[in-house]
């Protein structure tokens, strides 16, 4: 099914349709943005000797938008999406996943991590590998990285490269799993903030029932990323935008609206979770390091798979 399905035709100037609210300063060109998504997804592969692509599948927002964009990248049937669902996963974000698949007509596959998760954590009494039960953040940072597993066992399968769905607010932030939802060959939508993931989605035609609902981790049921954080993404966004890709220090952003304790905690978040955006630090001793000083496109000569 072609992706463009579905487009709203009377999006607003702000590109918001009604759907979200979007601070002025956030709003993006949206056909600027396809296009160089669309096209970066097309290098990526193509410098990594690949034609084929997976995405981990959950109902939301992030991930329904980047299948939509790998679908109008490459053909749909070369594009495989991943539903993993933990048994105490919404129902509502298996159903949205499912929406997304029988719309884009791609490739799909659900996997149940349940008992991945539960052999280590146990459960109903009975203890795992790894003990018995566990706080609801630790449990949710392991399904992720189990959900990881799946995908890369899955990417030899399939012959394709893993496609990550993290957006820039959760990554600023820190709210992201390392080696979970975090792992991936390439990030499309990295640079866009959640505000502007809401108004490309509305663009490219995402289900509405996707866009309006309520962002989740669906770590345990009832969770959703605003309460958990304290925050409003819109909010958030707007003082990311200002404090990061604007660069104006805190006497600035007070003066524009922002409170000190916010301000001050959001920065502390960025800060703490540095490490989580920067790949491992190596230890220089040789005189080209990998990573450092001997680095060369995804694709060099002898790289060809076929």
């Amino acid at each position: 099914m072609n992706p463009q399905a579905g487009r709203p035709t009377d999006i607003p100037a702000d590109g918001s349709n009604g759907l979200f609210e979007l601070p002025a300063e956030l709003a993006i060109d949206t056909d600027v943005a396809r296009r160089v998504i669309v096209g970066f997804i097309r290098n990526q592969l193509r410098q990594a000797g690949f034609d084929r692509a997976l995405v981990g599948l959950s109902g939301g927002i992030d991930s329904a938008l980047v299948a939509y964009l790998v679908a109008d990248a490459i053909k749909p049937e070369l594009l495989l999406c991943v539903s993993m669902p933990y048994r105490t996963s919404s129902p509502e974000s298996v159903e949205h996943a499912r929406m997304v698949v029988d719309r884009l007509g791609c490739s799909s596959e659900v996997v149940d991590i349940s008992p991945m998760v539960d052999g280590y954590f146990g459960a109903d009494g009975a203890a795992g590998a790894g003990g018995l039960d566990a706080a609801p953040l630790r449990r949710g940072n392991f399904m992720a990285r189990q959900r990881m597993c799946v995908l890369y066992d899955r990417s030899v399968t399939w012959g394709g490269l893993v496609v990550g769905t993290g957006n820039k607010t959760e990554s600023l932030i820190g709210y992201t799993t390392l080696f979970g939802d975090s792992a991936c060959a390439f990030n499309p939508i990295g640079d866009l903030y959640k505000s502007q993931v809401r108004q490309l989605a509305a663009a490219v035609g995402v289900p509405e029932e996707i866009i309006r609902k309520a962002p989740s981790a669906d770590l345990w049921p009832g969770q959703t990323d605003e309460s958990e954080a304290g925050f409003t993404y819109p909010a958030l966004d707007r003082l990311l935008f200002w404090m990061i890709d604007k660069r104006r220090d805190d006497e600035e952003l007070l003066a524009m609206g922002f409170d000190v304790a916010t301000v001050d905690r959001v920065k502390r978040m960025v800060a703490v979770s540095e490490f989580k955006r920067q790949v491992p630090p190596v230890a220089k001793l040789g005189p080209r390091t990998t990573g450092v000083d001997y680095l060369y496109p995804r694709r060099r000569p002898g790289s060809a798979r076929r």
